[in-house]
């Protein structure tokens, strides 16, 4: 008798460690499981986007102009060039037919948020978050080899990108955290050459390349969708375009980028 009660108390011992061994397993894994559920997004590969502030009413900006067509001959993939002209030179004479006070604000909004002392051209800054002067060619290699070997947080893939006459339409997939961003769908006119008759530029034939003709942005940004954005009407018939859209954070950080080919208007 006192054996078999003993034999049933191992019984019983055994079973409970069996239980909370199973137990044990089952809450490790169901941890592991949500460890792996809750692990952010991994980064996304580099992207370098140079915007440069310039105007044709400049005689400093013609040098950054060249460096920043130099750099989009490159042709790499992760690189995106544009070109904001702003209205500000043109008191002196020459109205750019590029500037758009919007992209006065734009530069505006960076200088504060760089607390820079001056707005200036021609000023570059590079994903939203560093800048200096676009004629520096030094300045531009360490920041691209700088940004170039940096990870991002959204990566941006485009799809089905249709042009008509006055419209271009496409598809968007972004991957990676989206709270607090926005999408900004930009046009970008490849190059048209200029010949300058007053102002600091006078005289002078320029040739404008990357130039940023209009914008349109997307709040409430969700991983798919499908936009539309408008050719304004000084883009001629026959001239190329290049679709560039950006993510970016509350701050104007630039986490994410993609790019079309060149699209001819019809």
């Amino acid at each position: 008798m006192t054996f078999s009660k003993a034999k049933y108390i191992n019984i019983v011992f055994l079973m409970i460690v069996i239980f909370a061994a199973i137990s044990f397993f089952s809450f490790s894994s169901v941890i592991d499981k949500n460890s792996i559920d809750n692990t952010p997004d991994e980064p996304y590969a580099p992207i370098v986007v140079l915007e440069l502030f310039t105007s044709q009413g400049c005689s400093s900006c013609p040098p950054a102009d060249k460096l920043l067509d130099k750099v989009k001959a490159r042709n790499e993939e992760n690189l995106f060039t544009l070109s904001y002209h702003v209205d500000y030179w043109d008191y002196i004479g020459w109205e750019d037919p590029f500037a758009n006070p919007a992209f006065t604000e734009k530069q505006k909004y960076y200088n504060r948020k760089f607390s820079s002392k001056r707005i200036y051209t021609p000023q570059l800054v590079v994903n939203g978050d560093s800048h200096f002067v676009g004629s520096n060619v030094s300045d531009m290699n360490n920041a691209i080899i700088k940004y170039g070997a940096s990870k991002v947080e959204n990566s941006v893939v485009l799809k089905n990108v249709e042009a008509s006459s006055n419209m271009i339409s496409f598809d968007y997939l972004v991957h990676g955290a989206l709270t607090g961003k926005q999408l900004k769908a930009v046009l970008v006119l490849d190059e048209r050459v200029t010949n300058v008759k007053r102002g600091e530029n006078r005289n002078r034939k320029l040739v404008n390349s990357n130039i940023v003709v209009t914008e349109k942005y997307k709040e409430n940004l969700g991983s798919t969708g499908r936009l539309s954005i408008s050719i304004p009407s000084l883009v001629k018939r026959g001239e190329k375009l290049q679709l560039i859209v950006l993510v970016e954070n509350e701050e104007y950080k630039i986490t994410g980028a993609a790019q079309s080919g060149l699209i001819d208007k019809s």
